[in-house]
């Protein structure tokens, strides 16, 4: 009999994330350096339950926190928001008060994955092409694939994505008719997930241009889409500034960023700095997903961040990371063969290691296997890629998370993994 399921049901894949998140939840024995938990000895769990307290604790206050909010977000919220990330570019630039950005443009969602899922809902039918990091953040991929989109790499650098490649992908798709599919480019820009690389300001500014270069020959805009979810979670070295500084922002850059990451995930409050029409339509389909983020956490948010409790969270979080990223990179020092590799981090929650070609670390390979019989497992490499016809994907990397495990378990699961990694040398 046909199924009954709409053609973007039939398409939709489990998406890897779950199946990683539940192998960790269901082995309480296994070491998890894979899923992207943050650190639960940091959730703010005294403090939230005295901003709860101190909502509810009048009914004057309570019962709007209790009741439904702006589909868009609670007014205050956007502009703590806008005012927050103001001040965050203004830190590394000359931004004058006049370019502040607006309250108007914000948009508060239930996480920025939930933004991710209605921009391309907004802007994708399928077919269209997403270009995207090689590798990239591959719950993303997952929102393409069930969209039916067409994902092209573009490789990366040790300051971001490659101009030159990026160029030259675009004047193929030009050249073969492809480029009126083409709807946006998307960055993980701060500490990236999974490569752990931050992309410089110059290089956000240069891929603008180019997109803004080559969209005269798409036919429509071409957006830049910045996804920010990293950027507070910085425990050394300067802040880089946002593509929302760039000539031509104002109405080609899409950003994204979260309280999820930096606050606690369980509280899956997101938002986006939006130019119309896209403002405007992101309001409409998220008025249809759930007419508006719960109200009650927006209130939460804004009394930490008025309180000034988000920032003393904050700065107590980053040198936790701090500390667990350096425990990890130790002991990888001392338990990975020496073929093993991996770039310096300034923030986020991952180290991206590289083994030799010869040992493979995709889910089939042994190596993933032994780590499973270890009761320790990571990220295999290979999900990060998009299904790019134009090459090979790799498949001989990982991605290691500091961000859940203690101190204790990093040490122990980095050892596991280095005699698993040893006997495939």
């Amino acid at each position: 009999m046909k199924s009954a399921l709409s053609k973007l049901g039939q398409r939709t894949q489990s998406p890897p994330i779950s199946w990683l998140m539940d192998l960790a939840l269901s082995r309480p024995h296994l070491i998890s350096l894979a899923a992207g938990f943050t650190d639960n000895a940091s959730l703010p769990v005294d403090f939230t339950r005295e901003l709860v307290d101190e909502i509810l604790r009048h009914a004057k206050h309570g019962q709007p926190a209790l009741q439904y909010g702006p589909t868009a977000g609670d007014p205050m919220l956007r502009e703590l928001t806008a005012k927050r990330l103001t001040e965050l570019d203004a830190r590394e630039s000359s931004r004058n008060q006049s370019e502040r950005i607006a309250a108007e443009s914000i948009i508060i969602t239930h996480g920025s994955q939930q933004l991710l899922y209605i921009l391309t809902e907004a802007l994708c039918d399928p077919g269209d092409i997403v270009l995207v990091e090689d590798p990239t953040y591959f719950v993303y991929l997952g929102i393409a694939q069930s969209h039916g989109l067409d994902c092209r790499g573009v490789r990366m650098e040790a300051d971001g994505i490659d101009l030159d490649h990026l160029e030259q992908l675009l004047k193929r798709l030009k050249q073969s008719g492809e480029l009126k599919r083409v709807k946006f480019l998307y960055l993980v820009s701060y500490y990236q997930n999974p490569a752990c690389l931050t992309t410089s300001f110059e290089k956000k500014e240069k891929a603008l241009a180019l997109l803004r270069q080559y969209e005269k020959f798409a036919g429509h805009p071409i957006y830049l889409l910045e996804d920010a979810a990293y950027r507070e979670l910085r425990f050394t070295g300067a802040d880089t500034r946002s593509a929302l500084c760039a000539r031509g922002a104002e109405a080609r850059v899409l950003y994204t960023g979260t309280y999820s990451k930096p606050f606690a995930t369980g509280v899956r409050v997101g938002f986006g700095v939006l130019p119309e029409p896209v403002l405007t339509l992101a309001t409409r389909i998220k008025g249809n997903h759930d007419f508006g983020t719960a109200n009650l956490v927006q209130q939460i948010l804004v009394k930490a961040l008025r309180t000034g409790r988000y920032e003393t969270h904050l700065s107590n979080l980053r040198r936790r990371y701090a500390r667990k990223s350096a425990v990890m990179e130790k002991a990888m020092e001392k338990y990975f063969p020496a073929g093993v590799t991996w770039p310096a981090i300034e923030g986020g929650l991952y180290f991206w290691a590289k083994t030799p070609t010869r040992v493979k670390t995709g889910i089939k390979s042994r190596t993933f296997q032994e780590a499973l019989n270890a009761d320790v497992f990571y990220v295999p490499g290979a999900f990060c890629y998009a299904n790019d016809k134009s090459r090979r994907k790799p498949d001989n990397e990982m991605r290691l998370s500091f961000g859940s495990a203690s101190e204790k378990n990093i040490r122990e699961g980095i050892k596991r993994l280095g005699s698993v990694l040893h006997g495939r040398s």
